[in-house]
């Protein structure tokens, strides 16, 4: 399982440009070709460019799994098709919310999603169905923004340092690998400061050897 420093378009936090699941990734339009192939390399997955109402920022605003993309209401519908066209093994779905930056709420991988607790029980259900996950809502580390404060794949969760023992201890009851991590020097949005999926975790240059450890470790990284 690869793992691997990178930027893009500049900036360490490369999960506000980039998501994964096991059979795909996702970039901003405006990445260079150089980090597309990095990501694909890295990640062992098709990438494939896109933008989430016009903007690079489809870390921040789209979520996935491998059974699902689900993008916020103000997505284009061209954007829409051509994701559906890229992905035709993928369901593509919008999703109506007030809470629509969707990569920042939504922790997801194939089989469970932990959500903001803030969403009503009506939009967990919906998230339910449409990613085909079991749904828990809740804060991590006092933080509601589970998406950007944590890493989430098939394999294991990374949890923001700021968590508490009885969190931990919680989520050790459903994850088969648990650690605790920042990145980028310190962050505690290391959800947005790495890229990753079962096969490769991709992290911002500035990461410590620490916290790639720690990172690496939750994620059950070989």
């Amino acid at each position: 399982m690869p793992v691997a420093k990178l930027n893009i378009l500049g900036n360490d936090y490369i999960g506000a440009f980039a998501l994964s699941a096991d059979s795909f990734s996702l970039i901003a339009r405006g990445a260079t070709k150089g980090e597309h192939i990095a990501l694909q390399r890295d990640l062992e997955a098709p990438v494939h460019s896109t933008t989430v109402n016009g903007s690079d920022l489809i870390g921040i605003y789209a979520t996935c799994n491998s059974n699902s993309v689900l993008l916020p209401e103000m997505a284009y519908s061209n954007e829409v098709r051509q994701l559906k066209k890229a992905l035709p093994n993928v369901s593509v779905h919008v999703l109506d919310t007030d809470l629509n930056a969707l990569g920042n709420n939504i922790l997801a991988n194939d089989t469970i999603a932990i959500i903001n607790p803030n969403y009503s029980s009506k939009e967990a259900k919906h998230i339910s169905d449409l990613l085909g996950v079991e749904v828990i809502r809740m804060g991590i580390g006092g933080f509601e923004t589970v998406g950007a404060n944590n890493i989430l794949t098939n394999k294991g969760i990374v949890l923001n340092n700021a968590v508490s023992e009885k969190e931990e201890e919680e989520l050790k009851g459903i994850f088969k690998s648990v650690s605790q991590s920042t990145a980028n020097m310190g962050a505690l949005s290391i959800g947005l400061c790495a890229v990753a999926n079962s096969k490769g975790v991709v992290v911002g240059k500035s990461t410590t050897g620490y916290e790639l450890a720690n990172i690496s470790d939750g994620l059950a990284v070989d």
